[in-house]
């Protein structure tokens, strides 16, 4: 067991697993847990959770980190988690809250649900055109987002409607039992397509125009603040002593880029987890007004502000499915081989997979098109092609499409001086080497592979007064630990990304109408 030295618990409700990481005051991890789920899928298109789960799986994952530190060397719990989530709670569940197991009116609809296109549409008509939700959201209306869910539960799930008192994002239902406290924070609040950017508070006039009850609303403060201390009930479950604070915390995106010490202009992360995601820090809201489609890239604040100061804001582009195409690519082609043999046998293909292309589209996308009708596939197959060439095909989608969105995130002025990597497949030297090849750019990797959990880590100290501010938190516990430059095969992926371009607008006829 570790002594006593401070330790800030992060804890990261992800969407096949919670990660809880203990962090000391120099960035080290001193001990971590997690614990694994699945996610249910009713119908095509389809994704929920019960929220119970991310409770039961927190608990645990805690109790593990906290068997392998001294307990009252926990100086405070920051939280991250999955964003766009909608969790629904009646007012018993409120009256429950932090002493005994609060219970959702329903399974919580996830961000990579695709059901409300309808609903997407009927906001648009509401609030007036997608250029005025973009001006004041900083968002285009997709089908992931928070506000369809809340309009689609009205709609088709009446009842439980009628008995919904408010509803929370995923790592606020955590809090809600850690703290017994309702509320959120500026950052998975500008994922829901009810706040105001600009001003970092709820929009009324969204909410008046699409018909709902502005009480519904959880109280927002800034990420960094803190929000209560663990009740008596909640630490028994997790072996976090009773009256540690609680800090806000944030989404995933944005506490991974603490995490990775993303907390000023010109460093850009790019991460490749269950989706793909390139991340940049602004000190303003920079908004996607122009081009063909607004708001193809996400307008959200930033995880940096505290009780004594506001914060900045992000520039973020996603695509749905990035190393979860790998996944789906190893349960059908190879489900008793590990990754690392995948990517071995991948590293034998030539750049460019012998002309075959693989379209990431297996839950829809969302940029840089903003399709739930999106669906992949490959192209180019013949018979010379084998199970090797699959795989690297799927690597080089991937990276061809997070080039897509790298390019149209610093359209807008955002400056890539170092492009950091994260997530589950930037462990992979070969997708680091194909990633840095497809954009065209050098990609830096950091000293800590926890994410979102230890940006949340990072935030919980920063709050209780260890470091002066996060952003000297992240330069005294991120560090660079590698560097990948493009590689001779650039110009192989260059070529292939000019047919990739051509794929999705010559398809999207054909995919609309399976």
């Amino acid at each position: 067991m570790k002594g006593d030295l401070p330790v800030f618990i992060g804890a990261d409700i992800g969407t096949s697993s919670t990660k809880v990481v203990a962090v000391d005051r120099n960035g080290r991890v001193v001990a971590q847990a997690s614990v694994s789920y699945d996610f249910d899928r009713p119908h095509a298109g389809w994704s929920e959770q019960d929220p119970s789960v991310w409770w039961r799986a927190t608990s645990e994952a805690m109790q593990a980190v906290c068997a392998r530190i001294q307990p009252r060397s926990i100086e405070g719990v920051g939280l991250s988690g999955q964003m766009h989530g909608s969790v629904f709670l009646d007012a018993a569940a409120l009256e429950d809250a932090g002493r005994r197991e609060v219970r959702a009116i329903r399974p919580a609809l996830m961000w990579n649900d695709q059901r409300t296109a309808v609903e997407c549409g009927e906001i648009i008509r509401a609030v007036g055109g997608v250029e005025t939700l973009v001006r004041i959201s900083g968002n285009a209306p997709l089908t992931g987002f928070t506000l369809p869910k809340i309009l689609w539960l009205r709609a088709h799930e009446p009842h439980h409607f009628a008995r919904t008192s408010a509803f929370c994002m995923p790592k606020d239902f955590v809090r809600l039992c850690l703290t017994g406290t309702l509320g959120s924070e500026v950052g998975d609040a500008a994922g829901t397509l009810l706040f105001d950017v600009d001003r970092r508070a709820w929009s009324t006039e969204l909410a008046h125009a699409v018909g709902i009850d502005p009480a519904m609303l959880p109280p927002v403060v800034e990420s960094g603040a803190i929000v209560g201390k663990v009740l008596p009930w909640a630490g028994a479950q997790t072996g976090i002593p009773q009256g540690t604070p609680v800090i806000a915390g944030s989404g995933d995106n944005q506490c991974g880029g603490i995490g990775a010490g993303v907390v000023e202009p010109g460093v850009l992360l790019l991460t490749l987890g269950t989706s793909g995601v390139v991340y940049a820090h602004s000190p303003h809201p920079l908004k996607d007004l122009g081009g063909p489609a607004p708001g193809r890239v996400h307008t959200m604040c930033s995880a940096t502000g505290n009780s004594q100061r506001r914060g900045a804001w992000t520039i973020t582009g996603c695509m749905l499915s990035a190393a979860g195409s790998l996944e789906w690519a190893r349960s059908v082609l190879a489900p008793d081989a590990s990754f690392d043999d995948l990517m071995h046998e991948a590293a034998g293909v030539a750049p460019g997979s012998e002309g075959l292309l693989f379209l990431p589209y297996l839950t829809g996308e969302r940029c840089p098109y903003a399709d739930p009708q999106a669906r992949g596939g490959w192209v180019g197959l013949t018979r010379s092609h084998a199970r090797a060439h699959l795989v690297r095909s799927v690597v080089e989608g991937v990276s061809l499409g997070l080039a897509q969105v790298f390019d149209l995130v610093t359209s807008l002025g955002i400056e890539a001086r170092q492009v950091r990597i994260g997530g589950g497949g930037a462990r992979s030297a070969l997708w680091r080497q194909i990633l840095a090849d497809c954009i065209g750019h050098e990609v830096v990797t950091v000293d800590n592979d926890e994410g979102p959990a230890f940006g949340a880590a990072l935030l919980a100290g920063s709050a209780v007064g260890a470091f002066d501010s996060i952003e000297q938190a992240c330069t005294r516990c991120v560090h660079v630990a590698g560097t990948t430059p493009p590689g001779s095969a650039h110009r192989h992926m260059q070529q292939a990304r000019s047919r990739y371009d051509g794929l999705y607008p010559a398809l999207r006829t054909t995919m609309h109408a399976t």
